[in-house]
């Protein structure tokens, strides 16, 4: 019990996403976008030679 004023709350929080498109700013997503990517790892950024970077994925949970 209780779980109506929870419910009308996710309602309306799902038909706002539905139906109004929020603003979005084209040009900062397309500066991010083309933007060099420094930020990245590189191979001589990891202290293991051996690793390949895809230990850390879970690829048991299905």
């Amino acid at each position: 019990m209780g779980r109506g004023r929870a419910k009308a709350k996710q309602t309306k929080v799902a038909r706002e996403l539905k139906y109004n498109s929020p603003a979005m700013d084209i040009e900062a997503l397309q500066r991010e976008l083309s933007s060099n990517r420094s930020g990245e790892w590189s191979d001589e950024d990891r202290e293991d030679s051996y690793d390949d970077g895809y230990d850390d994925y879970d690829y048991d949970r299905r």
